[in-house]
């Protein structure tokens, strides 16, 4: 199995991509590609093809019918820097390898993320966990959040110098920091862990701010391992999955009936029929 070299993955390499107001993403390493998945691949399947379009009817075939091995073959080693409550659940996702930046150690710089105006808004009436992404926030109110935002990042790391000034220990002096304040580290994952990832994290049930970096780092896999970034297009991120009770109420509909759905079942089935029609 030789080593791959992918030319395009080459020129992105320590290029940092930004996302949110100071954070970003960037390509440290990465181990194989298309290539490695195809290699992977032959030694359970043969001899195997030769072709590039044999190559990627195999990709296909392998993303489709979910033989996830070949895919983990392949390794990718991001540097990023988030909030730490993005990196909070970023960390949910277990089965990468993370070294981040210690608060004991390291003296924190004072970043903290504000969010645009825009990003502000009401808590959703269907989904206790959201944003509502139908109001608007009238603009004074807008401009109040971020105030209260901004004042309680600097006095937070006001106190945070007094206490450093003071030599007391920084793994007491952090620990009144919030949850705005950025964090780095690295982040090694296979591709099939990345893919699963992305199906997640691009989603519209994610948070905001772990959607940008989830949308940066899939342009970034775009590049590494291009046929098996259009497979899991494909196959998994546009792919629309229907429960039983979603099954039924599209039944329904066919019948030329109301689904009867309510609730934030009716949000989400009429999200996935929307993206049925819109596609």
């Amino acid at each position: 199995m030789g080593h791959v070299i992918n030319k395009e993955a080459e020129k992105i390499l320590d290029k940092e991509f930004k996302v949110l107001d100071k954070g970003f993403v960037r390509l440290v390493d990465y181990m194989g590609g298309d290539e490695r998945v195809v290699q992977a691949a032959r030694v359970s399947y043969g001899k195997g093809t030769k072709t590039l379009r044999e190559d990627k009817m195999l990709i296909d075939y392998l993303m489709r019918h979910q033989h996830t091995s070949p895919f983990e073959q392949v390794i990718l080693t991001f540097h990023c820097k988030m909030p730490i409550f993005v990196a909070r659940q970023w960390i949910r996702h277990r089965t990468a390898r993370v070294n981040e930046i210690s608060g004991r150690y390291s003296i924190l710089e004072e970043e903290f993320y504000v969010p645009e105006a825009k990003c502000v808004r009401f808590q959703s009436r269907t989904n206790r966990q959201g944003r509502d992404d139908q109001d608007e926030v009238p603009i004074e109110l807008q401009k109040k959040v971020l105030r209260i935002l901004q004042e309680g990042q600097k006095r937070a790391y006001e106190d945070y110098n007094k206490m450093i000034d003071d030599n007391i220990a920084r793994e007491l002096a952090r620990i009144n920091l919030p949850l705005s304040l950025y964090t780095q580290w690295y982040w090694q994952i296979d591709l099939h862990n990345l893919f699963h990832f992305l199906e997640l994290r691009l989603d519209y049930h994610a948070q905001y701010e772990i959607r940008e970096y989830a949308r940066v780092i899939a342009e970034i896999t775009k590049i590494v391992a291009p046929i098996s970034y259009e497979a899991f297009e494909r196959h998994v991120l546009n792919a629309i999955k229907f429960s039983g009770e979603e099954l039924k109420a599209l039944k329904k509909i066919l019948n030329g009936q109301e689904h009867g759905l309510t609730g934030l079942l009716k949000v989400e089935f009429e999200k996935k029929l929307e993206k049925i029609f819109n596609s």
